[in-house]
C-alpha cells in the first residue's frame, strides 16, 4: 500500500493549483484597482483590501493543503466576490453604484471560472475514474458515488446560475448614477471637511484635473466613467465669486470651468459633503477639490 503524500491526488493538485491561480489573478486585479482609486471610497475601499488579503491567503492555503474545505472556502470567496460585484452595478452597495470597466468584466470571469473548477473539487471523488492516487482511497459505495454525483450536478447548475446572472449584470447596466446637474449647473462654496469647496447644486464636490489645460480636457473614456464632467454653462451661486466658463468636450458638449479649470464630479463620493478623490492620483494625474472662498454668512 501507497504512503500519503502532502499533495494528495495528482489530478486534484493540478485542478487546486489552477484555482489557486485564478484567485491569485481575481485578487490582483482588485489591487490595481484599490491602488489607482478605490482606496478611497468610504467602506468599499476597506472591502477591496479585506478581498486581496483573503486572496493570496487562500491561494497559499490551496497549494500547501489537499482539504476539501478549503477548495470550497475558495469556490465561495469566488462567487460572494461576483455577487458583491453584481449588487453594486445593478443596486449600488454601501452607498456606491458600480458602473462597466474590462477590469470588472475580466474580474468578474474570472471569479466564474474560479467558482466551477474549485466547486467541483469540494465534491468531486478523488480523481477521476482510472486516475491512480497516492493516498490508500477506500473504494466509494453506490450510495456515496449517487450522493457525489448530485453534489457535483448541483455544483454545476449553480456555476451556470453565477455566469446567467453575471452576464445578465454586465449587459443590462443602467446608466450610472449622476451627481452632476444637466442644463445650467449652479455652482456653490460650502464646507466639505472644515474647508470652503465648489461644489454643484446638491452638495457634491467638484474636483480639476492636474493634466488639464484651459481648453481641453484630457478625462475620456473609463476616466470620465468615474469623474463625470460638469456639463452645460455654469451659474453662480451663493460664495461663488470665481471666473466661470465653458470648454467644447470632443462629442461636442459643453463643460463647465472654474477659474479656467474644467469641473468633474467623483463617483467614489456617494454623499454630498463628501470629498474622498481630493489628491488622489488616478487615470492619469493627480485630482484636486476647488478651494474657494468662504461664503459669508
Amino acid at each position: 500500500m501507497k504512503q500519503a503524500g502532502p499533495l494528495g491526488d495528482r489530478w486534484q493538485f493540478l485542478g487546486r493549483l489552477f484555482g489557486a491561480g485564478l484567485i491569485v489573478a481575481t485578487g490582483a486585479v482588485h489591487l490595481d484597482l484599490y491602488l489607482t482609486g478605490y482606496r478611497t471610497i468610504p467602506t468599499i475601499g476597506w472591502l477591496f483590501l479585506l478581498q486581496v488579503i483573503s486572496a493570496f491567503g487562500l491561494a497559499a492555503m490551496l497549494v500547501v493543503t489537499s482539504s476539501r474545505l478549503v477548495s470550497a472556502a475558495g469556490a465561495g470567496f469566488a462567487v460572494s466576490t461576483l455577487g458583491g460585484y453584481v449588487l453594486s452595478v445593478w443596486v449600488g452597495l454601501f452607498g456606491f453604484r458600480e458602473v462597466r470597466t474590462t477590469a470588472g468584466v475580466v474580474a468578474g470571469l474570472i471569479e466564474v471560472t474560479a467558482f466551477a473548477v474549485l466547486g467541483r473539487l469540494s465534491v468531486a471523488p478523488s480523481g477521476p475514474p482510472g486516475a491512480r492516487s497516492i493516498f490508500p482511497a477506500r473504494p466509494l459505495t453506490a450510495r456515496q458515488r449517487a450522493r457525489s454525483g448530485r453534489l457535483e450536478l448541483l455544483t454545476g447548475a449553480a456555476a451556470l446560475v453565477a455566469t446567467a446572472l453575471f452576464v445578465v449584470a454586465v449587459t443590462t447596466e443602467g446608466e450610472p448614477r449622476t451627481q452632476a446637474t444637466s442644463g445650467r449647473p449652479e455652482l456653490e462654496a460650502r464646507q466639505v471637511a472644515g474647508e470652503a469647496v465648489l461644489t454643484n447644486a446638491r452638495g457634491f464636490t467638484l474636483y480639476w484635473f492636474a493634466p488639464d489645460s484651459v481648453s481641453k480636457s484630457r478625462c475620456y473614456g473609463t476616466c470620465a466613467v468615474y469623474w463625470p464632467p460638469v456639463t452645460g454653462a455654469p451659474t453662480a451661486g451663493p460664495g461663488v465669486s470665481g471666473r466661470l466658463g465653458t470648454i467644447k468636450r470632443s462629442d461636442g458638449s459643453l463643460q463647465a470651468t472654474y477659474d479656467g479649470h474644467p469641473l468633474y464630479t467623483y463617483i467614489g463620493d456617494s454623499a454630498p459633503g463628501q470629498a474622498s478623490g481630493n489628491r488622489v492620483n488616478l487615470n492619469g494625474g493627480l485630482w484636486y477639490d476647488l478651494a474657494v472662498s468662504r461664503p459669508s454668512s
